[in-house]
């Protein structure tokens, strides 16, 4: 087993697992794995494993995250003619996919249904009213170590998932939790980095074995609120939905950074505290209304990336200007209508780490001109036709 000088704290030991994986070729499609889930060579492998876990056997409902790793995982669960349930990506439509496969579905059949496109193209959506109830929950990881402790790629989803399933009555401490990695991502981690939030693990998988964690520390019981930032809020509506239900019920849901906005003492020359809800940029008037800007894209993104997560959320453009050395490119539509809609469309949209910046074009220069990059919506740089 692997073992690492790891620094102290969880983006140092993200940051080594990445590079390790690269530098020694384990690394598999998507690459590079920075900021990822990592795929590796061998998670088939890996998955083997789970349909011989009791848990697995004894489970109708199995919860699989959505990423490459666990792709074969998702498969022998739709084998074993049990409910599969997958989280949207990043929560951005729902909690929960129900991958429905075809009357007769071969194997063949099911293993597509196992992939990304086949999670769109064979679910119907559960929402917090479904009274699902789930028997066995496997997410991913970048790091684990053998006490189940469990470091995820950094922004949260996964722990907000259980979170949110645990508030929904969908889990309990019981409900078992199992990750997939490869050998080398199994390393100490300090239990000084553990929070109340995060979400530990029962058993981790690996190409070579089956590890028992044996963790007792309990689980979240419910969304802590007071770690949810109002940025969150913002792009998640179904945790908003929820935020509402446990606000009528009497529940304290004061979020991490709205209580200093709440009292925040404001004097003639203080700008007012910002609301939970995203900001609207002013309105510019001399740049073409059916663009759209799409800015703070990270420095090793590639036009196909943008282009699968326009087409995930549906608002592929007729041109896409891709800008990738200046960080941002600019999408072409129809008429200004399209063009707003990919907007509201679009909000919290990220690639690898980033959270883009996304406004119609002319919105953007009117910043620019005001204080930011005069000359920005000028693309000069050649156009690549989705």
């Amino acid at each position: 087993m692997e073992r690492y000088l790891l620094g102290v704290s969880k983006q140092d030991i993200r940051e080594q697992i990445w590079d390790y994986m690269e530098s020694q070729n384990i690394a598999d499609f998507p690459r590079p794995v920075h900021h990822r889930i990592p795929n590796f060579k061998g998670a088939s492998r890996a998955a083997e494993h789970f349909p011989r876990l009791r848990e697995f056997q004894m489970a109708r409902t199995v919860k699989v995250n959505p990423d490459a790793p666990q792709k074969n995982a998702r498969f022998f669960v739709l084998n074993s003619k049990k409910m599969l349930l997958v989280p949207t990506p990043r929560l951005r439509t729902g909690l929960f996919n129900r991958i429905t496969p075809p009357p007769g579905a071969t194997k063949g059949v099911l293993r597509k249904c196992a992939t990304s496109q086949g999670v769109r193209n064979y679910s119907v959506p559960v929402g917090l009213d479904s009274r699902v109830l789930v028997d066995l929950v496997m997410v991913g990881s970048v790091a684990v170590s053998e006490k189940g402790w469990r470091i995820g790629k950094g922004e949260g989803y996964a722990d907000l998932e259980y979170a949110m399933m645990a508030s929904m009555g969908a889990v309990s401490q019981g409900t078992p939790v199992v990750t997939i990695v490869h050998d080398c991502q199994v390393v100490d981690i300090p239990d000084v980095l553990v929070e109340d939030h995060d979400l530990t693990v029962d058993y981790i998988l690996t190409p070579t074995r089956v590890i028992t964690t044996g963790c007792t520390r309990p689980r979240p019981a419910g969304v802590m609120w007071s770690k949810v930032s109002c940025e969150m809020m913002g792009r998640i509506p179904i945790l908003r939905s929820l935020r509402s239900r446990e606000k009528q019920a009497g529940k304290d849901v004061t979020l991490q950074d709205e209580h200093q906005h709440a009292v925040e003492t404001r004097s003639p020359h203080t700008a007012p505290p910002r609301p939970c809800d995203p900001l609207q940029p002013e309105v510019g008037e001399d740049v073409p209304s059916n663009s759209v800007y799409v800015g703070n894209l990270p420095g090793d993104a590639r036009v196909s990336e943008l282009k699968r997560a326009l087409g995930e959320r549906g608002v592929a453009p007729l041109r896409l200007t891709w800008q990738g050395p200046q960080h941002r490119a600019f999408l072409h539509y129809p008429d200004p209508a399209e063009a707003q809609r990919a907007v509201s469309c679009l909000q919290g949209l990220h690639l690898g780490a980033n959270t883009l910046r996304v406004a119609l074009a002319r919105q953007q220069r009117t910043r620019d001109l005001t204080g930011g990059h005069a000359g920005e919506l000028h693309p000069v740089s050649r156009p690549s036709d989705l």
